[in-house]
């Protein structure tokens, strides 16, 4: 999270500089949960997608309000998802069915990252008056996708975008950011489709970063940051898949059903 404001500079330990293009600290050197911000590790005033692709390598991603220094954080626990434990209810189940059946309806990814990652920007938070995710991280996370490490997932309902998510993909590693919904669900199918993506492509993990309520009920759950940096260890070196969606990958999330699915993509 952000610094909580009015926290005095005094009561702070002390916060590693990072200067362009420095190493990122160890993942133990971050603030611990007796600190005012567990699991803050470093700040710094670079971002850019060089720095991004280090920091996600190493566990380490980026988190901060306007008018800060960019602040870089690695909790411990970390709340991940693992694919083969995602949730799917009852009632998602039922919508997605529909989805799948309409020809109107439709999973693209990456034909509109700029449009996704605004939308996220935007989307209203329950206890959050603004935005963390400011202009030099839509600019540094769109250099990191035309890098071809950030990808969107989009729900188009009859030709508009209603919902999504972006994430950055390492190897075969995915680490999710942000989503939106227009739509009732919408951003929840495109979770599920980025599922039954990684279950098709061997991907097994998906990071989530904070633990919320919300991805809880969907089958995340926490690990300790030792055990999912010897994850990544193991996982961000190797191919990245090529990032196009097929309707049969659907069947990784309902094969357990005799639901009817589209033939072709």
């Amino acid at each position: 999270m952000p610094l909580p404001k009015g926290t005095s500079q005094a009561a702070l330990p002390a916060l590693p500089w990072l200067a362009a293009g420095e190493a990122f600290p160890p993942l133990e050197k971050a603030w611990s949960m007796a600190d005012p911000a567990p699991g803050l590790l470093a700040a710094g005033e670079t971002l850019d997608a060089a720095t991004l692709t280090r920091a996600y390598s190493s566990g380490i991603f980026p988190w901060y309000s306007l008018g800060q220094p960019v602040l870089w954080w690695s909790p411990d626990p970390r709340m991940v998802l693992r694919t083969a434990d995602f949730r799917l209810h009852r009632s998602l189940r039922k919508r997605m069915v529909h989805f799948i059946n309409d020809a109107r309806c439709e999973i693209r990814f990456d034909s509109a990252f700029e449009r996704v990652i605004d939308a996220c920007a935007s989307q209203p938070r329950a206890g959050q008056s603004g935005t963390w995710i400011v202009s030099e991280m839509t600019q540094a996370y769109g250099e990191l996708h035309r890098a071809g490490h950030a990808h969107s997932v989009e729900t188009w309902v009859n030709g508009e975008l209603v919902g999504g998510l972006y994430c950055v993909n390492l190897g075969t590693m995915v680490f999710g950011e942000s989503m939106f919904a227009h739509q009732t669900d919408a951003s929840k199918i495109a979770l599920a489709a980025l599922v039954a993506f990684c279950r098709a492509k061997g991907i097994t993990m998906i990071d989530c970063q904070q633990n919320t309520g919300h991805l809880a009920s969907l089958g995340a759950a926490e690990i300790s940051r030792a055990e999912f940096a010897d994850h990544l260890s193991h996982h961000v070196d190797g191919n990245a898949p090529a990032w196009h969606f097929d309707s049969l990958y659907w069947q990784e999330i309902l094969k357990t059903t005799a639901t009817p699915l589209p033939a072709t993509s």
